[in-house]
């Protein structure tokens, strides 16, 4: 008998969790009040990527609380979710943040715009914890679908290397903006300079720098890249 009532008491504390998170996820959004409505939907949530179906309880989508928004021009698809710890910044003259719907950013990436920059991601890509997109000088643009590992990182600028000059005060250089085709996939640790187009259905081995345009549904690895199969034969 003890048993079956703990039972039933856990099922029905399981039961009004579920109601609270949902009551409050519909009155989630940036706002003010749509953030402390956030804080108040995660007392029950389990953790990380247990969250992102809460992200389809508003379409707004799910932005933790803990995440810092610090941009001017963030514009969000629908359902979109933005993990613990995330950073979307903007410096001076920064570009926009595009983010299309149900895209996922995952804890601890930060994303930053400077003059000339902006970011557009495509719908139902997602980018996991810990990478690094930094937008000055030129755009970067990620399709749709495209899946980027952890600890990945995308630059489209560069410091200047001048002679007799200080890094830090050296300006900054770009060969052009990044270009991610649909599909494409980065794994853990990639790389990408600025003037790179990776092209649809692509895949980016761990840890590779990629400085040179990649086709579509090719295989490159190493630093530098270098194309080594096509998905289909081989090369």
């Amino acid at each position: 008998m003890g048993a079956s009532y703990c039972k039933g008491d856990y099922q029905r504390f399981r039961l009004l969790a579920r109601y609270w998170t949902r009551l409050w996820m519909l009155c989630a959004g940036m706002s003010t009040f749509g953030r402390v409505a956030t804080r108040l939907a995660t007392w029950f949530a389990p953790p990380y990527k247990a969250r992102v179906p809460l992200s389809y309880m508003n379409r707004y989508g799910y932005v933790s609380p803990n995440a810092d928004i610090c941009h001017s021009n963030v514009q969000l698809g629908l359902n979109v979710y933005i993990g613990d710890r995330v950073l979307i910044f903007q410096r001076k003259t920064g570009g926009s943040v595009q983010l299309g719907d149900r895209v996922c950013i995952y804890r601890d990436t930060i994303i930053e715009t400077g003059p000339g920059g902006s970011l557009t991601v495509g719908a139902e890509s997602s980018i996991h914890p810990r990478c690094q997109i930094m937008s000055y000088l030129a755009p970067i643009q990620i399709g749709s679908g495209v899946m980027i590992a952890p600890n990945c990182a995308l630059y489209s600028y560069d410091h200047g290397v001048a002679a007799n000059m200080p890094i830090r005060k050296q300006p900054l250089q770009t060969k052009g903006g990044i270009f991610i085709g649909e599909e494409a996939w980065l794994g853990v640790g990639a790389i990408v300079l600025s003037g790179v187009s990776i092209g649809k259905g692509a895949v980016i081995g761990a840890g590779s720098v990629v400085k040179d345009d990649v086709p579509d549904g090719t295989i490159a690895v190493g630093a530098p890249a270098r194309i080594i199969k096509h998905r289909h034969k081989s090369i």
